[in-house]
C-alpha cells in the first residue's frame, strides 16, 4: 500500500509581525471596550426604548441616540434653559405639525425661530387648507394648468394659497401704520387663529415669541407685498417687517436668560439666527454660547455651508459653549423629528412641570422674563 502523502507547511509561526507596545496595548483595551449593541426590537416595544437601543448601534442611528441624551440632559439641568427651537425645511407638508405642536404645548419650547414656509404652512392649514398626498414623478406643467402645487410629493391647492396671501395682506392693513418685528406681527396673526391644531395660534396662547428673520422670503412676505402695494397705490400709511427689530428683541431674550440651548431641525437661516443671537448679546455685556445643542439635518458638511456645519465648528465662533454637550444626526426631520419628540415626551416629563417663560415687552423692549410657577 502506498503511503499517504503529506501536505501544509509543517512547524510554520503564523505570528503578527507588527509589535504593540505596552501603553499601546492599554489603548487598545479602552478602545475595544464598548462592542456594537444589535437592536432588539419586541411587540409592545415604546419609542423612547428604541431611540435608545439606537444609542448602541452605528452609524445615524448612534447619533439618533446621541441626540437623544443630550436633550435629556438639557430637560433635565437643573439650570433652567431656554430652548430656542430653529425650524427650516417642509416640516408641515412633511406631517409634521403635530409633532411641533405637542413640543410646544407640553412646555418643552420657550423660543420658535422659523422660516416664513413653515409658519405660513401652517396659517395655510388652520384657515381650512390641507396637504394632498402627490408623487414626486408628477407633470408640473399640467399641475400648473390646475392650480396645484407640488413640494416634492406633496400637493397644495394654490387657490388657496392666494386666499392666505391675501388673508395676511388684510392683517396687516388693520394693524397701525408702523414698523414691526417679525415676533409682533406674527402674535397678531396668532391672535386671529380659530384652529385648536396651530403652531402659531398655539405660540402666541402660551406667550412664546415667534421669529422669522426672513418672513419677506415666504407667502406671507407675499401678503406683506400686497399690503405694501395697496398703500402706495392709495397714498396710504402701513407697516414694515423691522428685521434688526428682531435682532434686538432676540438678543434681549438670550441675554436675560440664566442659560440657552438649542435644537435645529434642518438648518438655513433659523439655525445661523439662534446662534447669531449669541454673538450679538454680546452688544449688550453678555458673552456665553449654547450649553446644550442638538441638530437633524440631511445638510452636508463639506459644502462649507451653514445648515450642514457641524456643532463644533460654532464653538470657534462662540456659538456653543466651549463645555457644552450636543450631537447632530443626518437624519431627515420627518423621520428623526417624531423619534426625539416622542423621547423626550416619555424621558422628560418633569419639563413640564417646571413653568414657562413669561416675558413682557414694551414695543421692542423686554421689560421682563421670569419663570411661572410649575405647571402654568
Amino acid at each position: 500500500m502506498a503511503a499517504r502523502k503529506k501536505t501544509g507547511i509543517k512547524g510554520y509561526n503564523y505570528r503578527n509581525p507588527i509589535k504593540v507596545s505596552q501603553v499601546a496595548r492599554l489603548d487598545r483595551r479602552r478602545l475595544l471596550s464598548k462592542p456594537v449593541r444589535s437592536v432588539v426590537v419586541s411587540k409592545g416595544m415604546k419609542v423612547s426604548d428604541l431611540v435608545d437601543a439606537m444609542a448602541g448601534m452605528s452609524i445615524q442611528a448612534r447619533n439618533i441616540g446621541s441626540a437623544a441624551k443630550v436633550l435629556k440632559a438639557m430637560y433635565e439641568d437643573r439650570t433652567r434653559q431656554t430652548v430656542l427651537l430653529g425650524l427650516a425645511g417642509p416640516l408641515i407638508a412633511a406631517g409634521l405639525r403635530d409633532v411641533i405642536l405637542k413640543l410646544i404645548t407640553e412646555g418643552y419650547v420657550d423660543v420658535l425661530v422659523s422660516t416664513g414656509a413653515i409658519l405660513y404652512q401652517d396659517i395655510y392649514q388652520a384657515r381650512g387648507h390641507k396637504h394632498y398626498m402627490g408623487s414626486p414623478g408628477s407633470c408640473d406643467t399640467a399641475l400648473h394648468d390646475l392650480r396645484i402645487d407640488r413640494i416634492y410629493d406633496t400637493l397644495v391647492d394654490d387657490e388657496a394659497f392666494w386666499e392666505v396671501d391675501t388673508w395676511c395682506a388684510r392683517v396687516a392693513d388693520g394693524l397701525a401704520p408702523g414698523n414691526y418685528s417679525s415676533r409682533a406681527f406674527l402674535a397678531r396673526i396668532g391672535s386671529l387663529l380659530d384652529d385648536r391644531n396651530s403652531i402659531v395660534r398655539a405660540c402666541y396662547r402660551h406667550g412664546i415669541p415667534m421669529f422669522c428673520p426672513a418672513i419677506n422670503d415666504s407667502s406671507i412676505g407675499i401678503g406683506l407685498t400686497a399690503h405694501r402695494h395697496r398703500c402706495i397705490s392709495q397714498g396710504a400709511p402701513g407697516i414694515a417687517i423691522d428685521s434688526i427689530a428682531d435682532n434686538y428683541e432676540l438678543t434681549q431674550l438670550v441675554a436675560r436668560s440664566p442659560a440657552t440651548s438649542a435644537i435645529y431641525v434642518a438648518g438655513g437661516v433659523p439655525k445661523n439666527y439662534i446662534n447669531d443671537a449669541v454673538v450679538m448679546s454680546c452688544i449688550v455685556g453678555e458673552n456665553r454660547g449654547h450649553d446644550y445643542a442638538v441638530q437633524v439635518t440631511t445638510a452636508i458638511e463639506a459644502d462649507g455651508g451653514l445648515s450642514g456645519s457641524t456643532l463644533g465648528e460654532a464653538q470657534s465662533w462662540g456659538k456653543i459653549g466651549k463645555r457644552a454637550r450636543f450631537a447632530k444626526a443626518w437624519v431627515e426631520p420627518s423621520v428623526s423629528l417624531p423619534l426625539l419628540a416622542a423621547y423626550v415626551l416619555d424621558e422628560c416629563p418633569t419639563w413640564r412641570r417646571r413653568g414657562r417663560l413669561r416675558l413682557r415687552w414694551d414695543g421692542q423692549i423686554l421689560k421682563e422674563l421670569k419663570v411661572a410657577k410649575r405647571g402654568k
